[in-house]
């Protein structure tokens, strides 16, 4: 998100300040001048410049209660309107989106509603699901002159009322469908949106349905509600305490019931990132109100189920997320592969050296190589944009270039991490953070875009520590970047100084923009990219100076992001955007939905490429879902009316991630008569089309053991690449097995096995067109190795059919074949239910003809009832098959894929494996 008009925009380890080297947690000395190593910044603002203010301009200070004013309170999170007042007639909130509820704080209490039908609005470019109360939570007689925060947690908060006769305090948050309140001075009272329809009523609890939605509502043991018109109201008997839940279904009030007084206190996020994988575990700390349970329920987000194995319920939520899936739970864990970070692509053969020298020297030898830049964001991409080329000098033996552009690093960043020069860091104790002056965008007076801005600097100061670790080191210029760091990803929660992740929101995802999350549609982002671009800074600073939580902190940020950004902002499986909804991709996604827009243009280019810019190492996460991209790019021409012109480079490097040869082609025939974006060059363009063109696009589905790494493949051929910031060599590992030895403070490449023993899970060439499925996930042309069974996960109650949900996958590589006329898809495979009723595994065969990552072909088959008798039953293509997409040709390289996965039914099965009646055969010579 831009908040103004611009044309860019864990066991699990827990990390402590100290590990992660972040220096003294305290708050900076008052001192006019708080030096920090070689560099210093102010407490007191430049003269003229503003820090936050209302609409009006006027200054504004945390709006907190007295319990939570000594707490660095991270703005630019969903519901920051409770701590910013931005507008001055509004002392209470603007719409909060939690997910599935909705909220937003009044004078009589908290409204909260449940949106379940999106609108298409700004002439079809933009759906919301937008607030609207089906009740408000309150006490009888309430009346606060204004809402506080009293109290958050990683990815909940406690708003707070007062109106010097009655309090109130309600615990919301991310994945909640309960509101807990606790009160004093009043009887609990819930005042609906319209006449209620009650479908339960037992005393203390009751069950109303408001607006097609229900509700359940929990008084203390031995109260009553009271119904009378739209108001309810409870007598708390000498209790504090009651709570609501809104229901996926009426027949879930039992569920619910049983976690009613276990009231949420908190919530907090662990990660660790290990051997190629990134883990987070989420969980919610709990006090029981009554009784003994400590348990409670929360729902959890597309991005998060997805990678998941924990058990959910059947119990859904509609969001503008897509759909959420409830788990019955105080916590749970997700696991996915480590969006790696590279910080130059490798090397290539197709790299002309003497044309990039030439492109290189333009930008090193230009009269102004920042171009005019004086305020944190475009200076900040000035600094991108050489960063950018350092790595490239040096790799084709251009030091001298390599050591200008350094120089050139060196001396802006200095200029910017000393006080008292044009530019400048100011500390703002009120509201604890680092303004960069001069300001720009609202990053000032709004407290936007902090991550956006610092990113650049974070990540060039990363390729400064690469080549001069002294540079870098805390009593030189390191505690500066540090300091950048604390002010927009914190990973400490006892800072004293700086908000916990201030921008990143751990639940949702990915992070938000605006400061004072002052909208109607809540709080927004635009440019995920540049999020994006910070999280890969940390990466590269954290390997570059040795801080691996830093680091890691790095993977875990930009892995969960990469998969909020491929679901909601490009919508990859085409599960979230509302059919209704007539684009493919987004600019921005806001707390109620999405719109296809940026804050300063309509042009398509721009809404396209704003969630690619910055191209670096840090980018090649967005490979992962190369349909995606090609379906993104497509519609980018259709609204443009043709090919892109402003933005051209941008968008010719994001094809080259999964089409490199068509981004090829587009660079030779128009390279020379264009502008480059701002943060771009010819010299990394061109770099950049021209090493993918040779060694192949990123490929995802492989990671490697450590954070600095990557695979790309061309025709079948694999290149693995890795940069090793240690001071001893090592050996990279990937996950298809192949190794990777990396000298010293060195990059290094390899193909095939890149060394090491050949990838045990890739025979050689095929020499049939029937494979058997074994377990680890493989399908092979051997015919010897042992019998076994694989473990097909439950389909949780929910129909699946049609859609892999938590597939086994099995699949082989580099398979060439010649396509048999009048010859289809076969396979025979034995399943078993054991005993358990209605469950029904269902297969669909996938053909990626070149290798390249994207499947040209999708054969998906009607799924098969077992019956709930133990003992094999025999599931075969004769079935038929229910949906078939894309053609099939021959295979070159290619990729073939088996998913099996239960499409009905609550429980585990089995599939057999190792056998010849666990066989799938392919339509090719």
């Amino acid at each position: 998100m831009h908040s103004l008009s611009r044309p860019a925009a864990a066991t699990v380890l827990a990390v402590a300040l100290t590990a992660v080297g972040l220096g003294p947690a305290a708050s900076p000395a008052a001192a006019a001048t708080i030096p920090a190593g070689s560099g210093s910044y102010t407490d007191t603002r430049p003269a003229g410049a503003s820090g936050p203010t209302t609409n009006t301009g006027a200054p504004v200070t945390p709006k907190l209660t007295a319990a939570a004013k000594d707490k660095p309170v991270p703005t630019n999170d969903w519901w920051s309107s409770l701590a910013y007042q931005r507008y001055g007639d509004n002392p209470y909130s603007t719409p909060m989106y939690g997910h599935p509820l909705t909220y937003q704080a009044t004078s009589g209490g908290l409204e909260v509603g449940y949106p379940t039908t999106p609108a298409i609005v700004g002439e079809g470019r933009q759906y919301e699901y937008a607030h609207k109360a089906d009740l408000t939570v309150g006490l009888n007689g309430l009346n606060s002159p204004d809402t506080k925060a009293d109290d958050w947690s990683d990815w909940t908060v406690t708003p707070y009322w007062s109106d010097g006769t009655r309090t109130l305090r309600t615990t919301i948050g991310h994945g909640m469908p309960f509101v807990y309140a606790k009160g004093s001075g009043g009887d609990a009272r819930i005042t609906t949106a319209a006449t209620p329809a009650v479908f339960a009523d037992n005393g203390n609890v009751l069950g109303i349905t408001v607006a097609g939605h229900h509700y359940a509502l929990f008084a203390p043991t031995g109260s009553d509600w009271n119904v009378s018109g739209t108001a309810i109201t409870a007598g708390l008997g000498g209790k504090d305490y009651f709570s609501l839940a809104v229901l996926p279904s009426t027949d879930a009030l039992a569920t619910y019931r049983k976690y009613a007084f276990s009231f949420v206190t908190g919530s907090k996020v662990a990660w660790e990132s290990t051997g190629g994988t990134v883990r987070a575990t989420y969980t919610l700390t709990t006090e029981a109100k009554e009784g003994t349970e400590r348990g409670t329920i929360q729902a959890l987000y597309r991005h998060q189920w997805l990678h998941t194995t924990d058990a959910l319920t059947p119990y859904t939520y509609v969001s503008p997320r897509g759909t959420m899936k409830v788990r019955e739970s105080a916590s749970f864990t997700t696991s996915q592969k480590n969006q790696g970070v590279l910080p130059a692509l490798p090397a290539s053969t197709g790299v002309d050296k003497a044309r990039l020298t030439g492109y290189l020297n333009e930008v090193a030898n230009a009269s102004d190589p920042f171009s005019g830049a004086a305020d944190t964001y475009w200076t900040g991409k000035a600094l991108g944009r050489l960063a950018q080329l350092v790595p490239v000098a040096d790799q084709i033996g251009q030091t001298g270039i390599r050591d200008k552009l350094l120089g050139l690093m060196k001396g802006r960043l200095q200029e910017w991490f000393t006080a008292g020069g044009a530019s400048e860091f100011s500390y703002d104790k009120d509201w604890k953070t680092l303004t960069g002056y001069p300001a720009s965008y609202g990053s000032d007076t709004e407290l936007n875009d902090h991550h956006f801005h610092y990113s650049y600097y974070v990540y060039a100061a990363a390729i400064v520590a690469q080549y001069d670790q002294a540079w870098a080191a805390d009593s030189a210029w390191g505690t500066m970047v540090k300091t950048l760091v604390r002010d927009t990803a914190n990973p400490s929660r006892t800072d004293t100084a700086y908000p916990f992740l201030r921008g990143f929101d751990v639940y949702a995802g990915h992070s938000w923009a605006s400061g004072h999350q002052g909208f109607a549609a809540g709080n927004n982002q635009e440019s995920s990219s540049e999020s994006v671009n910070l999280s890969a800074g940390l990466v590269l600073w954290g390997a570059a100076t040795g801080d691996t939580g830093l680091r890691d902190l790095g993977s875990y940020l930009l892995t969960t992001e990469s998969e909020a950004i491929t679901q909601y902002w490009f919508d990859a499986d085409q599960q979230v955007f509302p059919g209704s909804f007539g684009h493919d991709t987004v600019g921005m996604v806001w707390g109620s939905g999405a719109a296809y827009s940026t804050w300063w243009t309509a042009n398509p280019e721009e809404i396209h490429g704003i969630n690619v810019l910055p191209v670096t190492g840090g980018s090649l996460h967005l490979a992962r879902e190369k349909a995606a991209v090609k379906r993104n790019l497509a519609e980018m021409r259709r609204e443009n009316g043709g090919p892109a012109v402003e933005w051209r480079d941008l968008l010719w490097e994001f094809e080259s991630l999964a089409d490199p040869a068509a981004a090829k082609a587009k660079w030779d025939a128009d390279n020379a008569g264009y502008t480059p974006e701002q943060g771009e060059s010819k010299a990394h363009t061109y770099h950049w089309i021209t090493t993918l063109d040779s060694l192949g696009a990123p490929d995802m589905t492989i990671s490697g053991s450590i954070p600095t790494s990557a695979v790309f493949t061309r025709n079948g051929v694999r290149t693995y690449a890795a940069h090793n910031y240690d001071s001893t060599a090592r050996t990279v590992t990937f996950s298809d097995g192949a190794t990777l030895s990396v000298p010293a403070r060195s990059a290094a490449t390899g193909t095939g096995s890149g060394g090491g023993d050949p990838d045990p899970e890739e025979p050689g060439p095929s020499t049939g067109n029937t494979f058997r499925l074994k377990s680890g996930g493989v399908l092979t042309t051997a015919t010897d190795g042992a019998a076994g069974a694989d473990t097909l996960a439950s389909a949780d109650g929910v129909n699946r059919d049609g859609t892999p949900y938590r597939p086994t996958v099995y699949e082989i590589r580099k398979v060439d074949g010649t396509l048999a006329a009048g010859a289809s898809t076969a396979f025979r495979l034995r399943v078993d239910a054991g005993t358990k009723v209605g469950l029904a595994p269902q297969v669909r065969v996938s053909y990626d003809l070149t290798g390249d990552g994207t499947f040209d072909r999708t054969e998906t088959f009607r799924y098969f009832a077992t019956d709930p008798v133990a003992g094999w039953e025999e599931y075969t293509q004769a079935v038929g098959a229910v949906a078939v997409t894309g053609s099939l040709g021959n295979l070159r390289g290619g990729t073939v894929r088996l998913e099996i996965w239960n499409a009905l039914g609550n429980g585990t099965s089995q599939v057999q494996t190792g056998t010849d009646a666990a066989v799938v055969k392919i339509p090719f010579a």
